[in-house]
């Protein structure tokens, strides 16, 4: 699967955010703005300028909205899901080359918050997903004390686990031991 690489960069960006959410441990990766800034930062997000308590309030609401994406039984019920995302984003393509990078779309306007400015970047590389007839790709780690999300770009579509060096080896591992216990026993 071919994919250009400000998609993938955007596809990066929507599975961290769905990852901020709290699963089964430690708080909200976004409990406050700091955390906002900081992801907005680490994620190279263009134009964030000065940010409130409503920008946080509609970059959650957005999070929770890739989040049903990702849980998505179907292609049809995705396309819908990310349709009603974008639009409401009011997307304006435009070709651009800033920060470094070759030319590129950004899919919102030059003064979108930072809610519409993730809904319409990270809405349309979920839709190139959709389209590519591989939405099956967006997927939830298979560890049981985990559920984050990732996008399986392998080419066999047989990632089972967000990371393969921590609940991936966790488990081949504990697997491993009891197999040997049972053996000794």
């Amino acid at each position: 699967m071919l994919i250009p690489h400000d998609t993938r960069i955007a596809l990066d960006v929507v599975v961290d955010l769905v990852n901020t959410a709290r699963q089964e441990g430690p708080g909200d990766g976004l409990a406050d703005l700091p955390a906002l800034y900081a992801f907005a930062e680490r994620h190279h997000i263009s134009g964030v300028g000065t940010l409130g308590d409503k920008d946080l309030g509609a970059v959650l609401d957005v999070r929770s909205r890739f989040a049903e994406i990702f849980a998505a039984p179907d292609a049809r019920t995705a396309a819908d899901l990310v349709n009603a995302l974008v639009a409401e984003a009011g997307t304006t393509p435009q070709l651009t080359d800033h920060d470094g990078y070759d030319w590129h779309v950004h899919y919102f306007a030059p003064d979108a918050s930072i809610a519409d400015h993730l809904a319409a970047d990270c809405g349309m590389a979920l839709a190139f997903i959709v389209v590519s007839g591989e939405q099956d790709r967006l997927r939830r780690c298979e560890a049981p004390d985990c559920r984050h999300a990732f996008v399986d770009l392998s080419r066999n579509r047989s990632r089972r686990y967000c990371s393969s060096r921590t609940c991936g080896n966790r488990l081949h591992v504990a697997a491993y031991r009891a197999r040997r216990r049972e053996a000794a026993g």
